[in-house]
């Protein structure tokens, strides 16, 4: 609704004509809404009754009506008290009319006042009665007033259910307020339905609550569904707008327009959303320094605009405004609240630099650089130390030669002229310079136009100066090929006096040769070569050769001048390859890249040419070399090579067929990347590369001589032990030692031809024996075995060719082997798969099981050996004769007469 359209009947402005509209439609207009509302008794001024919603029973109304003047409605139907009412007869009725003058209609909303505990007086409008009647049980609006003075408990409304007429109803309510938290703030009377409140509720803290209602018969039957029930809590104006900051900080330009925005504030407000407690507007109560008002503010968005043009910084830099926000849409009894904004004046560059002088007088002696000759000072009434103060100072006439130069002293803003170079007094014995100042920061359009750059007059005097010789140019060349004779003579370095112009009376003398490669004539300056010059030396850069040259007069003073010896290229480097290691993943690559340098001129060096250089065919079958480009070829490898390390050498020639030979490692690796492969190397280089040092060795050394004097005492023991002849332990007594080639397994088993078969030779009855095992008997020699109990005998079943032989339990001797051997060979692949058969069934009873011994096999020893093999593959036997013992070798002689005497 618009703010220009009246709000209240008690407006003078009101005109005679609405007043009888008013009173002929007042008969005539409809009731479209009735309002109760619950108050306490006594009402004070100013204080919120209520709320009614004036735009649904009219919304085109541009004018309302009160029938009591002591009360006053605003447009969103907040009603108020204008006077202090107290409800004598515990209520109280208006009316509110709603007219659109424009088509003549007109609504009326009846606002009834019930004090605590009173119910509406339904006689004056029986047509609410119907309507009632026709509601209930049914959600029925409620609300309260927050923050409410009582008396406690605080009547709020009746529920009732139409089944009251046939059964006793009792009621009960539950939900926030009742059986949850806050809890026992609401309850219903159990028979009548009216509900109460015990106490004051906070709307900022309990917005609404929402009851269930329900309706019972004292047997338990429920005749009614649950009644949803929501109470209202209607808000009261108790919460202050408070600035979401203390203090407002906002910083505007000088010389802004009228309408620029400096800054916006804000403030909030905790009571009810959208009405006109959290109305809010905004005003600015003061200004210091007051004279003139250069702010203004919105009301309603608190945006602070500029109402002047004229913010001036060098005036007045900063103002302080102390602004309020008040709620109620500023009106006189709305709750306010101040605070203070702080606007900065900001700086713009309206104030030129200016000089404090407009000419200046300095001098300075000739040939002098690098020298300050002058300060200059200027005025600037801008913000200190900013860019609009800030000058910059520029030389704008009479530096044409560059022999000045003018900086800025950043702490005194101070022009300093200096002398950058040297200035000649044979041609110029004055100088007059024009300077000008600007600040860094460009100027406003207004400063621009009201004045021109500041300028000032400086005039340099030169004084004279007995001069020395002159080194010009500082810098001279002379071009010599490399590799020339040792002992040529060439031009040097040529000084000059200023005064005569020519270089008579001027003495030379190297200051600086870093290679000792030239000498310089004393006299004349001239250069001789002293040793070969070498344009690839490190020295060289871009293939000239710099040595310092000194020049002096007849009076000591010199100048310094460098003489560049551009050495000319000759095509003494062959081709190479840098990058001498090489990895190829081959698990990701079969070639590798390799490029080739030349240090000489390119008119010396590529084209290269590639080729192996290698007579061996395994390289050249294994390697392939491809050409990529002038300078790079592919090394790629053939016939899959395993893993490891490869020297290749290349061969590489330049174009005019200057060659060299570069050896590549080449490491074919198992890897994906070359990083992967250089780590592996890494660590296995690392754990090569280890060494013992002095105090490990001196260890080692110690450690092994200790051995030695162990084995030392080991060998003295057993020899005294073999000269006392001291016998053998008990659980030896029964061994025997017999000999190893007779199995001697029983007289009622004969081993066929295929197990062990022997050769004889002649009619003795001594034969030679295939021994068991790895062992042979060699040169007279038998290998022997120990056995407990029993001994073994032999005896032979003569025959044409081979001979059988079975054990017989007589007394066997020593057996050897005259013409006729085997070689170790012939008898393992003879003998090896019938002793698998025989082995298997050695040591086994009649029921097939193993016996305790089992067959042990030794190497062979060899040939010559003054003893035989020694090997266990025996079978118990019953006790026997030892007599088999005076024919053993010296070998086990000791051990057999130790036996014999036990």
């Amino acid at each position: 609704m618009a703010a220009a359209r009246p709000k209240l009947s008690r407006n003078p402005a009101l005109g005679l004509g609405h007043l009888l509209t008013l009173a002929i439609l007042a008969f005539a207009c409809e009731a479209c809404e009735e309002v109760t509302l619950q108050v306490p008794t006594k009402l004070p001024a100013e204080k919120f009754v209520g709320r009614v919603n004036l735009k649904d029973c009219l919304k085109s109304a541009n004018l309302i009506h009160l029938s009591d003047p002591d009360f006053q409605v605003l447009e969103d139907g907040s009603v108020y008290t204008t006077n202090a009412v107290v409800l004598s007869s515990g209520q109280r009725s208006f009316t509110i009319w709603l007219l659109n003058t424009d088509n003549q209609e007109e609504r009326e909303i009846s606002v009834h006042l019930e004090g605590p505990g009173e119910v509406l007086n339904e006689r004056r409008h029986p047509e609410n009665i119907l309507r009632r009647a026709k509601r209930r049980w049914a959600p029925i609006p409620c609300s309260m007033m927050e923050n409410s003075l009582g008396p406690f408990p605080l009547f709020l409304q009746q529920i009732q259910s139409d089944t009251a007429q046939n059964y006793t109803i009792y009621y009960s309510i539950t939900g926030p307020g009742v059986d949850k938290e806050p809890r026992n703030l609401f309850y219903v009377e159990r028979d009548t339905g009216n509900l109460y409140c015990t106490g004051r509720v906070d709307r900022e803290q309990y917005e609404s609550f929402e009851l269930i209602a329900s309706a019972t018969t004292p047997d338990g039957y429920t005749p009614e569904y649950p009644l949803p029930l929501l109470i209202k809590i209607e808000d009261e104006n108790d919460n202050y707008p408070i600035f979401t900051q203390p203090v407002y900080s906002f910083t505007v330009l000088e010389n802004s327009p009228v309408g620029f925005s400096v800054g916006e504030v804000c403030a909030t407000d905790k009571d009810e959303p959208g009405t006109m407690h959290t109305k809010l507007r905004y005003s600015i109560l003061e200004q210091v320094p007051s004279p003139p008002t250069l702010f203004t503010m919105h009301p309603t968005t608190g945006v602070i605009t500029t109402t002047s043009s004229q913010l001036d910084r060098e005036l007045i830099d900063k103002y302080h405004l102390k602004i309020k926000v008040q709620d109620m849409d500023g009106q006189y009894f709305g709750l306010q609240t101040t605070a203070t904004c702080i606007i900065t004046i900001g700086d713009v560059n309206d104030n030129l630099p200016v000089f404090t002088r407009t000419s200046y007088v300095t001098s300075v002696e000739e040939n002098t650089v690098n020298v300050e000759i002058l300060r200059l000072t200027v005025q600037d009434k801008d913000l200190v130390n900013s860019p609009n103060w800030r000058a910059n100072y520029t030389i704008l006439k009479g530096n044409e030669n560059g022999n000045f130069k003018i900086v800025t002293d950043p702490e005194t803003n101070e022009g300093i002229l200096c002398v950058v170079k040297a200035l000649d007094y044979e041609e110029r014995q004055q100088v007059t310079l024009q300077i000008g100042v600007a600040n860094q920061a460009p100027y406003t359009r207004e400063a621009s136009l009201r004045s021109p750059m500041s300028t000032a007059t400086v005039t340099v005097t030169v004084r004279n100066q007995d001069e020395g010789p002159e080194c010009i140019p500082p810098t001279q060349t002379v071009r010599i090929p490399e590799n020339v004779p040792i002992g040529t003579r060439h031009n040097g370095y040529r000084a000059y006096d200023p005064e005569t112009r020519n270089s008579n009376g001027i003495r030379y003398r190297k200051l600086s040769d870093p290679r000792g490669w030239v000498t310089v004539n004393e006299d004349s300056g001239s250069i001789s070569i002293f040793r070969t010059l070498d344009r690839e030396a490190e020295t060289v850069r871009n293939g000239i050769y710099n040595i310092t040259v000194l020049a002096l007069d007849a009076d000591g003073r010199s100048c310094t001048g460098t003489l560049g010896i551009v050495l000319e290229d000759v095509n003494d480097n062959g081709p190479f390859i840098p990058k001498q290691t090489v990895v190829i993943c081959k698990a990701t690559m079969s070639s590798a890249e390799i490029v080739a340098v030349d240090p000489d001129e390119p008119v010396n060096g590529p084209p290269f040419d590639f080729s192996l250089e290698s007579s061996d065919s395994e390289v050249r079958r294994m390697w392939r070399l491809t050409r990529i480009n002038d300078t790079a070829a592919r090394l790629s490898y053939q016939n899959d090579p395993s893993f490891g390390t490869y020297v290749v050498p290349i061969r590489v020639t330049d174009r005019l067929g200057l060659s060299s030979v570069t050896s590549l490692k080449v490491t074919v690796c198992d890897c994906i990347t070359e990083s992967d492969c250089r780590i592996r190397s890494g660590e296995r280089t690392s754990y090569a590369e280890m060494r013992l040092g002095p105090w490990a060795i001196l260890a080692i050394l110690l450690g092994i001589a200790l051995l030695f004097c162990i084995l030392f005492t080991l060998v003295c023991s057993v020899s005294q032990a073999t000269k006392q002849q001291k016998g053998l332990p008990d659980d030896l007594a029964q061994q025997n030692l017999i000999v190893s080639n007779t199995e001697a397994p029983g007289d009622d088993k004969a081993y066929p031809t295929n197990g062990f078969t022997t050769q004889t030779v002649g009619a003795s009855g001594q034969a030679a024996f295939g021994t068991l095992g790895r062992g042979v008997k060699s040169g007279g020699q038998e290998t022997m075995e120990m056995v407990k109990g029993g001994q073994q005998t032999l005896d032979t079943c003569r025959g044409a060719g081979y001979h059988h032989h079975t054990l017989d339990p007589c007394r066997g001797g020593h057996v050897e082997m005259d013409n006729f051997r085997y070689t170790y060979s012939e008898w393992h692949n003879f003998t090896q798969p019938r002793l698998g058969e025989k082995v298997k069934l050695c040591h086994e009873d009649d029921n097939q099981v193993l016996g305790q011994d089992y067959v042990l096999t030794y190497n062979y020893e060899g040939r010559g050996s003054a003893a035989g093999s020694v090997g266990c593959c025996s079978d118990q036997q019953e006790e026997d004769g030892l007599e088999f013992l005076d024919h053993l070798e010296p070998k086990f002689r000791t051990l057999a007469e130790v036996c014999a005497k036990r």
